[in-house]
């Protein structure tokens, strides 16, 4: 089949007195967010060109049709296909999820107290017939346990509709309200709810209160953020006193609070100062604060609700910890602390101050949770659990006083699983300037260490995320057939702390990609690999990790997946009316602006910096109503790629026509999309 081609229409761009010519910038429509709601408003010569490259991946996929089918089935056969999570007791009912067998989507349930009758009063898959997209933003019950409030975006586009139904009936009783956030939050006497409003660059800046009963065109404006870098969002406190507005950037944020939803008089609780972030929270007379002022790694502080001046340290910051976030009960605090890309969790007494660590599982290399049981924080038991890249998640009751455990939940593999056939480890390797990147890895116990082994090096270290250490099922599809799975810890994460972020953002970028090639050297210097037999994987702003590691070190791959991939990177950041673009200036900079952030990106920008020499076998995935990666930005690569390689190695590109950042919706569209990248993997190593 001809490999289709995008027609060259050279644009020449100027900035900061640099020009430079791009071929393919004319497929970027200016109505952009207008298309993600309306796909019909996408140039047709654009559309045919989707479906030329559709085309051309399916046919060079044709003969992995069988392995996909059997990797889906493989894949889903791991999953408890009918299973329910774990009930939370409110105050009148409890409420829980649940998914079916023929189901692709969860119902939500409940059941009064004391009551042997259960209830849905959701039910996914109905919601969702019919429609080519469905995702659901928030769902929320009122307090008295009479109406749910939810969001939905039917086009993948993150634009969502609030919808107010009676339970009991089913039926709607309020207008629909457009073009949101997705999130809700009810007032506590259930007059109201509050909600975000989607600006015209699908930002979140205004929040709105809603009256039940009252034309949408009454709602009242009760905030607005005026900084075009900052979002907002609403929410409540745990003793239920207090509402809180918070705007932020990725590194700025600044809060409001009141304690009536009927008269609103935001107060505001600490002024923002650039780099400065915080969350409160209330509980027993107190503002409870987490915060970095002062302190790199974060810190817990606290102040008498009387008095928000007088602010005062009770969990102090700690070298090389990153401070984490903190669940507050009657007489008892659970928080999180973060080291060498593990995390751990602590129990303190609030009366005491002692505290303890809570030691899960014998296992080093673990990602640890906790959860409340109920409503009411009057109680001494809550649910912790880990899981592992080799053990499937466990849940336990705990009692904190007693320290008695009990197992309340495990996630089957149906299909089966013996966690002692694969082996975890945990390494770390000098990076370019000395430092130490962790590398977590895991194999199956046949796989040989010597050289042979394929292995997928995943990879994403932006915004300061962390890929934490977690179980996969998907993942043992690749594994059982000898390919190694490791995660790269680089830098631009939070993995070891602020500094960690820091040194992979801004004007120190390419320490993320340095440290990812690092991490690819050294595995195969221990014997876990060899050159041109590891395969890349990574998304969004992971794929603008592999995008730019496939420019700097292409034979160090047999292959690249890149989904829904940040790879036109300057071409985002110099228009500042894309959804993201603004509120990423602390991340990767202002290159429209400042020159030297300017051509700092254009040095390491993939789209920028395609070379003519050969690439390793390479598949790119988009979607058409992706509101954060806009699909003309891997469109674009593609076709300059396409233009520049030498090589004779596949480059294949997919674009899901009814699909948003995260994908087609539902479960089987999860496992086909999994099952086509892994059959990729699978065909370019030679293993099908």
């Amino acid at each position: 089949m001809k490999i289709p081609q995008l027609k060259k229409k050279p644009t020449t761009k100027k900035h900061h007195n640099i020009e430079w010519t791009d071929n393919y910038s004319w497929i970027h429509q200016k109505n952009i967010l207008e298309v993600l709601k309306d796909k019909k408003k996408l140039l047709p010569n654009v559309r045919s060109y989707l479906e030329e490259e559709n085309k051309y991946t399916q046919a060079n996929m044709k003969n992995t049709k069988k392995v996909q089918k059997k990797l889906f089935n493989e894949i889903k056969g791991r999953i408890k296909l009918t299973d329910e999570s774990l009930p939370f007791k409110d105050k009148k009912y409890h409420y829980w999820t649940k998914i079916t067998k023929e189901g692709n989507y969860s119902k939500a349930l409940r059941k009064k107290i004391g009551s042997k009758k259960t209830e849905i009063y959701w039910d996914g898959d109905l919601e969702a017939k019919g429609k080519k997209f469905f995702s659901v933003g928030d769902m929320s019950v009122s307090n008295n346990d009479k109406l749910l409030a939810y969001s939905i975006d039917e086009k993948g586009s993150e634009y969502f509709s609030i919808f107010i139904r009676r339970i009991s009936d089913n039926k709607i009783i309020e207008e629909e309200i457009k073009n949101t956030s997705g999130s809700i939050t009810w007032s506590y006497d259930d007059k109201f709810i509050f909600y975000s409003k989607l600006d015209k660059f699908h930002r979140p800046r205004q929040i709105f209160r809603h009256q039940l009963g009252t034309p949408i065109k009454k709602d009242l404006l009760i905030f607005e953020e005026k900084d075009e870098k900052f979002t907002c969002g609403v929410s409540i406190s745990s003793d239920e006193k207090f509402y809180f507005i918070l705007t932020s950037e990725h590194t700025t944020s600044e809060i409001y609070f009141f304690n009536n939803a009927e008269k609103i008089k935001p107060k505001l609780f600490l002024k923002r100062k650039q780099g400065i972030e915080y969350s409160i929270d209330s509980w027993n007379g107190y503002f409870w604060i987490h915060t970095n002022d002062n302190a790199k790694d974060f810190k817990i502080c606290r102040c008498k609700h009387e008095s928000i001046e007088n602010i005062s340290d009770y969990i102090p910051a700690k070298k090389d910890v990153l401070i984490g976030g903190f669940t507050l009960l009657k007489n008892w605090m659970i928080r999180s602390e973060r080291s060498d890309a593990l995390k751990k969790l602590f129990v303190r007494n609030l009366k005491s101050e002692e505290e303890e660590e809570l030691k899960i599982a014998d296992e080093t290399v673990i990602n640890p949770g906790v959860s409340l049981i109920q409503k009411d924080r009057d109680t001494d038991k809550i649910r912790i659990g880990f899981e592992s890249p080799k053990t499937p998640g466990r849940t336990y009751e705990y009692n904190i006083i007693s320290k008695e455990k009990k197992l309340v939940k495990e996630v089957e593999v149906p299909s089966g699983h013996n966690r002692d056939d694969y082996i975890v480890e945990r390494f770390n390797c000098n990076s370019h300037d000395g430092r130490q990147i962790p590398i977590t890895v895991t194999r199956h116990k046949k796989t040989k260490v010597d050289g042979s082994a394929n292995l997928l090096l995943y990879g994403y270290s932006s915004y300061g995320s962390n890929v934490p250490p977690s179980f996969s099922s998907t993942r043992l599809s690749l594994i059982d057939r000898n390919i190694i799975w490791a995660t790269a810890h680089c830098r631009g994460s939070t993995d070891r702390g602020m500094n960690w972020w820091e040194e992979g953002k801004m004007m120190n970028k390419k320490n993320t990609f340095k440290d990812y090639i690092t991490c690819a050297n050294f595995l195969i210097k221990k014997g876990y690999t060899s050159k041109g037999k590891i395969i890349g994987l990574g998304g969004s702003a992971g794929g603008l990790l592999m995008g730019a590691v496939l420019n700097e070190a292409p034979t160090l791959f047999l292959g690249m997946i890149m989904s829904v991939p940040f790879v036109d990177c300057l071409t985002t950041n110099l228009d500042h009316s894309l959804p993201l673009t603004a509120g990423e200036f602390n991340e990767f900079g202002n290159a429209k602006e400042n020159k030297e952030h300017f051509e700092y990106i254009k040095s390491y920008s993939p789209y920028e910096n395609i070379n003519k020499m050969d690439y390793p076998n390479i598949l790119v995935t988009t979607s058409l109503s992706d509101n954060r990666v806009l699909f003309d930005e891997p469109t674009k690569y593609v076709a300059k790629l396409r233009e520049y390689k030498k090589d004779k190695n596949l480059l294949l590109f997919k674009c899901e026509m009814d699909a948003g950042h995260s994908g087609r919706s539902g479960r089987d569209a999860a496992i086909e999309e999994i099952s086509f990248e892994y059959a990729f993997a699978l065909m370019i190593s030679k293993k099908i």
